[in-house]
């Protein structure tokens, strides 16, 4: 049988190592999370950005290893080989992705946090289309098929490359810890008294001086009454105050 065919059985069994693939995965995501939430958060953007593109780029050549069949000359079998390299993967995408999420939600203006988020969203995903786009060219232009692997690790080594380009932009990440507040102070205040002013619910209280010609002879009244104007329908709602004779004075 040629090297790169593989019988129905065998194949089956790659099946059921699919969903395993992807689950340990799942877990390697998570230990991402929690590694980050407990030792990682403190850290300076620019260091985290910095390692976590590296640790991109060394935990891609594990495919290398995969794709160069290494992993078979020191015992381990492809099936492990591959459910650790995708768990590996998603750790450090995880580790890789939380900082950049902190980094926006901290240059992201107050009030337009929903229009941001889509905008990040709509960039990842455009360089996602442009990556696979640029990748299937790669493997169109070095003769990458379904059945020919020949050139396969070429393409391996300049993904893995490639993702220490971004480095070169990094001197634009602001160098301060994950606490930090980026905006200037008086966009953030200026921010706050728009919305209380805008805030419809809001009440103002004035104390107006008592009127004693409203207020029959012989009863003893406090010399304040509040009225409670409402700032959306400008209703002026007087509360009764009750004298120490039990009569309503409204």
């Amino acid at each position: 049988m040629p090297n790169g065919l593989i019988t129905c059985g065998t194949f089956a069994l790659v099946q059921g190592y699919i969903g395993l693939i992807y689950s340990i995965g799942s877990v390697g995501s998570l230990i991402g999370v929690l590694l980050y939430q407990s030792a990682l958060k403190d850290y300076p953007f620019r260091s985290m950005l910095l390692w976590g593109q590296v640790l991109s780029s060394l935990a891609g050549m594990l495919d290398l290893v995969l794709v160069t069949r290494l992993n078979l000359k020191i015992g381990m079998p492809d099936y492990f080989f591959a459910v650790a390299d995708n768990a590996v993967s998603q750790m450090v995408g995880r580790l890789q992705w939380l900082p950049l999420l902190v980094l926006c939600s901290k240059l992201c203006p107050p009030g337009t946090e929903g229009t941001f988020y889509a905008l990040l969203m709509s960039l990842q995903n455009a360089g996602l289309l442009m990556s696979a786009w640029w990748g299937g060219l790669l493997l169109h232009m070095l003769n990458v098929t379904r059945m020919e692997f020949s050139n396969l690790w070429i393409i391996v080594l300049i993904r893995n490359t490639s993702r220490l380009v971004p480095l070169m932009l990094l001197f634009l990440v602001p160098d301060c810890d994950q606490n930090s507040t980026l905006l200037p102070a008086e966009m953030l205040h200026g921010n706050e008294s728009t919305e209380t002013t805008k805030n419809g619910s809001n009440q103002f209280s004035i104390l107006v001086g008592d009127n004693s010609g409203c207020i029959s002879p012989g009863v003893a009244v406090d010399n304040e009454q509040i009225k409670m104007i409402d700032a959306e329908t400008d209703d002026v709602e007087l509360i009764p105050l009750v004298n120490k004779s039990g009569l309503t004075v409204s």
